[in-house]
């Protein structure tokens, strides 16, 4: 069962990001296009995260 949890950089808006976390994955989705989902590793994610972090003008 997913627990979705809305992202804090979403505000009140009405198109927010959605966020579960399960044991070694992470799910993102719209909430104005819920059915699509995103299905991401923990490990992967972070490297992203950090790769962006590291270069913020690579984006």
């Amino acid at each position: 069962m997913n627990v979705w949890q809305k992202s804090s950089f979403s505000a009140d808006a009405g198109n927010c990001v959605n966020v579960a976390s399960l044991a070694h994955v992470i799910k993102l989705r719209e909430s104005d296009a819920p059915d699509t989902v995103l299905t991401v590793a923990t490990a992967t994610l972070g490297a992203l995260i950090r790769a962006v972090k590291a270069n913020p003008h690579v984006r």
